[in-house]
């Protein structure tokens, strides 16, 4: 039986210079991921917070236990989304 666990990374998004995204966290160290839209920065961010979790695990090291979902006593979080419009 798979047990599941689900993580609520915080991330910081911020534009590059050469154009793109770089996201970041304060709270998982090794999370870098960079894109050329927001959407597509968050997605590789996602993919890269799982190989660090998955590798914590294996080796059996210390996960911030404010990433656990449910083990928080945050509630709430706020971010931004990117709507792009064509006018």
């Amino acid at each position: 039986m798979i047990k599941m666990s689900e993580y609520l990374i915080p991330v910081s998004i911020e534009p590059l210079k050469e154009g793109g995204y770089l996201a970041t966290s304060s709270l998982l160290q090794g999370l870098i991921a960079q894109g050329r839209t927001v959407a597509e920065t968050l997605e590789i961010a996602e993919d890269v917070a799982r190989k660090i979790i998955e590798s914590r695990i294996e080796h059996n090291e210390p996960i911030p236990k404010e990433l656990l979902l449910g083990q928080t006593s945050a509630t709430k979080f706020d971010t931004k989304i990117p709507v792009p419009l064509e006018v």
